[in-house]
Protein backbone atom coordinates (compact mmCIF):
# COMPACT_ATOMS: atom_id res chain seq x y z
CA UNK A 1 0.00 0.00 0.00
CA UNK A 2 3.00 2.56 0.92
CA UNK A 3 4.66 1.82 -2.83
CA UNK A 4 4.22 5.17 -4.65
CA UNK A 5 6.73 5.21 -7.11
CA UNK A 6 8.10 2.37 -9.21
CA UNK A 7 11.24 2.61 -11.76
CA UNK A 8 11.64 -0.61 -14.26
CA UNK A 9 15.40 -0.22 -15.57
CA UNK A 10 15.33 -1.31 -19.50
CA UNK A 11 17.44 -4.41 -18.94
CA UNK A 12 14.12 -6.02 -17.42
CA UNK A 13 12.16 -8.25 -20.54
CA UNK A 14 9.28 -9.75 -18.55
CA UNK A 15 7.06 -8.82 -15.85
CA UNK A 16 5.14 -11.66 -14.29
CA UNK A 17 1.05 -11.86 -13.61
CA UNK A 18 0.12 -9.77 -11.17
CA UNK A 19 3.32 -8.13 -10.34
CA UNK A 20 1.94 -4.77 -8.75
CA UNK A 21 -1.74 -6.25 -8.53
CA UNK A 22 -3.41 -4.01 -5.77
CA UNK A 23 -0.60 -1.47 -5.06
CA UNK A 24 -3.25 1.64 -3.97
CA UNK A 25 -0.38 4.08 -3.34
CA UNK A 26 1.15 3.82 -6.97
CA UNK A 27 0.13 6.62 -9.04
CA UNK A 28 1.55 6.33 -12.42
CA UNK A 29 3.94 3.81 -14.06
CA UNK A 30 6.34 3.97 -17.41
CA UNK A 31 7.42 0.65 -19.17
CA UNK A 32 10.60 0.58 -20.37
CA UNK A 33 10.36 -0.10 -24.07
CA UNK A 34 12.37 -3.35 -23.46
CA UNK A 35 8.86 -4.83 -22.20
CA UNK A 36 7.11 -7.17 -24.57
CA UNK A 37 4.17 -8.12 -22.67
CA UNK A 38 1.42 -6.50 -20.24
CA UNK A 39 1.23 -9.39 -18.32
CA UNK A 40 -1.94 -10.90 -16.54
CA UNK A 41 -3.38 -8.67 -13.82
CA UNK A 42 -0.31 -6.86 -13.81
CA UNK A 43 -1.85 -3.34 -12.38
CA UNK A 44 -4.83 -4.79 -11.33
CA UNK A 45 -6.92 -2.78 -8.40
CA UNK A 46 -4.05 -0.19 -8.31
CA UNK A 47 -6.96 2.03 -7.84
CA UNK A 48 -4.92 5.32 -7.96
CA UNK A 49 -3.13 4.57 -11.41
CA UNK A 50 -4.14 7.82 -12.63
CA UNK A 51 -1.06 7.49 -15.45
CA UNK A 52 0.61 4.39 -17.70
CA UNK A 53 3.31 4.82 -20.47
CA UNK A 54 2.78 1.93 -22.33
CA UNK A 55 6.21 1.70 -25.07
CA UNK A 56 6.15 0.46 -28.65
CA UNK A 57 8.01 -2.66 -27.69
CA UNK A 58 4.78 -4.21 -25.88
CA UNK A 59 2.82 -6.42 -28.25
CA UNK A 60 0.28 -7.74 -25.73
CA UNK A 61 -2.49 -6.69 -22.93
CA UNK A 62 -3.15 -10.09 -20.89
CA UNK A 63 -6.37 -10.42 -19.21
CA UNK A 64 -7.49 -8.73 -16.24
CA UNK A 65 -4.33 -6.42 -16.96
CA UNK A 66 -5.64 -2.84 -15.56
CA UNK A 67 -8.59 -4.93 -14.05
CA UNK A 68 -10.46 -2.40 -11.28
CA UNK A 69 -7.84 0.51 -11.60
CA UNK A 70 -10.82 3.00 -10.88
CA UNK A 71 -8.16 6.41 -11.14
CA UNK A 72 -7.46 5.55 -14.70
CA UNK A 73 -8.18 8.63 -16.57
CA UNK A 74 -6.61 8.04 -20.55
CA UNK A 75 -4.31 4.92 -21.82
CA UNK A 76 -2.70 5.01 -25.49
CA UNK A 77 -2.39 1.79 -26.93
CA UNK A 78 0.69 1.65 -29.22
CA UNK A 79 0.60 0.51 -33.05
CA UNK A 80 2.56 -2.51 -31.75
CA UNK A 81 -0.43 -4.17 -29.86
CA UNK A 82 -2.00 -6.85 -31.39
CA UNK A 83 -4.71 -7.85 -28.91
CA UNK A 84 -6.45 -6.38 -25.97
CA UNK A 85 -7.27 -9.34 -23.04
CA UNK A 86 -10.14 -10.15 -21.20
CA UNK A 87 -11.19 -8.12 -18.76
CA UNK A 88 -7.96 -6.13 -19.14
CA UNK A 89 -9.71 -2.25 -18.73
CA UNK A 90 -13.25 -3.76 -16.50
CA UNK A 91 -14.20 -1.05 -14.03
CA UNK A 92 -11.79 1.83 -14.81
CA UNK A 93 -14.33 3.71 -14.01
CA UNK A 94 -12.74 7.24 -14.92
CA UNK A 95 -11.29 6.39 -18.24
CA UNK A 96 -12.32 9.16 -21.07
CA UNK A 97 -9.77 8.57 -23.60
CA UNK A 98 -8.73 5.33 -24.85
CA UNK A 99 -6.59 5.69 -28.14
CA UNK A 100 -6.66 2.04 -30.24
CA UNK A 101 -3.51 1.52 -32.00
CA UNK A 102 -3.74 0.54 -35.51
CA UNK A 103 -2.06 -3.46 -35.33
CA UNK A 104 -4.97 -4.37 -32.60
CA UNK A 105 -6.90 -7.79 -34.13
CA UNK A 106 -9.08 -8.73 -31.03
CA UNK A 107 -10.44 -6.61 -28.53
CA UNK A 108 -11.00 -9.06 -25.81
CA UNK A 109 -14.53 -10.29 -23.71
CA UNK A 110 -14.90 -7.55 -21.07
CA UNK A 111 -12.11 -5.69 -21.95
CA UNK A 112 -13.95 -2.06 -21.29
CA UNK A 113 -16.76 -3.16 -19.53
CA UNK A 114 -18.37 -0.87 -16.82
CA UNK A 115 -15.51 1.71 -17.84
CA UNK A 116 -18.64 4.49 -17.57
CA UNK A 117 -16.73 7.62 -17.84
CA UNK A 118 -15.89 6.84 -21.74
CA UNK A 119 -17.14 8.81 -23.93
CA UNK A 120 -16.35 7.57 -27.26
CA UNK A 121 -14.33 5.06 -29.23
CA UNK A 122 -12.38 4.67 -32.01
CA UNK A 123 -12.03 1.06 -33.68
CA UNK A 124 -9.26 0.62 -35.89
CA UNK A 125 -9.66 -0.74 -39.57
CA UNK A 126 -7.10 -3.26 -38.11
CA UNK A 127 -9.55 -5.13 -35.80
CA UNK A 128 -11.93 -8.15 -36.72
CA UNK A 129 -13.65 -9.31 -33.58
CA UNK A 130 -15.22 -7.57 -30.77
CA UNK A 131 -15.44 -9.59 -27.84
CA UNK A 132 -18.51 -10.33 -25.98
CA UNK A 133 -19.21 -7.67 -22.96
CA UNK A 134 -16.75 -5.68 -24.61
CA UNK A 135 -18.04 -1.88 -23.91
CA UNK A 136 -21.00 -3.13 -21.48
CA UNK A 137 -21.94 -0.79 -19.13
CA UNK A 138 -20.32 2.28 -20.91
CA UNK A 139 -22.64 4.51 -19.94
CA UNK A 140 -21.11 7.61 -20.98
CA UNK A 141 -20.07 6.39 -24.72
CA UNK A 142 -21.97 8.87 -27.15
CA UNK A 143 -19.68 7.80 -30.16
CA UNK A 144 -18.74 4.48 -31.46
CA UNK A 145 -16.39 4.14 -35.11
CA UNK A 146 -16.25 1.12 -36.19
CA UNK A 147 -13.19 0.12 -38.38
CA UNK A 148 -14.25 -1.58 -41.72
CA UNK A 149 -12.42 -4.96 -41.12
CA UNK A 150 -14.98 -6.12 -38.23
CA UNK A 151 -16.25 -9.30 -38.99
CA UNK A 152 -18.10 -9.88 -35.23
CA UNK A 153 -19.68 -8.35 -32.54
CA UNK A 154 -19.92 -10.51 -29.34
CA UNK A 155 -23.12 -10.72 -27.27
CA UNK A 156 -24.02 -7.28 -24.70
CA UNK A 157 -20.75 -5.82 -26.78
CA UNK A 158 -22.23 -2.45 -26.37
CA UNK A 159 -25.00 -3.39 -24.29
CA UNK A 160 -26.26 -1.01 -21.94
CA UNK A 161 -24.82 1.87 -23.46
CA UNK A 162 -27.77 4.31 -23.05
CA UNK A 163 -26.08 7.49 -24.15
CA UNK A 164 -25.06 5.70 -27.36
CA UNK A 165 -27.27 7.69 -30.46
CA UNK A 166 -25.93 6.25 -33.48
CA UNK A 167 -23.47 3.46 -34.65
CA UNK A 168 -22.85 2.69 -38.44
CA UNK A 169 -21.92 -1.13 -38.95
CA UNK A 170 -19.88 -1.62 -41.38
CA UNK A 171 -20.29 -4.00 -44.31
CA UNK A 172 -17.17 -6.65 -43.48
CA UNK A 173 -19.68 -7.33 -40.08
CA UNK A 174 -21.41 -11.11 -40.40
CA UNK A 175 -22.24 -11.66 -36.84
CA UNK A 176 -23.76 -9.20 -34.44
CA UNK A 177 -24.26 -11.44 -31.05
CA UNK A 178 -27.38 -11.47 -28.63
CA UNK A 179 -28.33 -8.37 -26.97
CA UNK A 180 -25.21 -6.65 -28.60
CA UNK A 181 -26.72 -3.22 -28.67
Amino acid sequence: DDLTSITIPNSVTSIGDSAFSSCSGLTSITIPNSVTSIASGMFSYCDNLTSVTIPNSVTTIEDNAFYGCESLKSITIPNSVTSIGVSSFWDCSSLTDVKIGNSVKSIGDGAFDNCESLTSVIIPNSVTSIGDYAFKLCSSLTSVTLGNSVKSIGKQAFYECSSLKSVTIPNSVTSIGQEAF
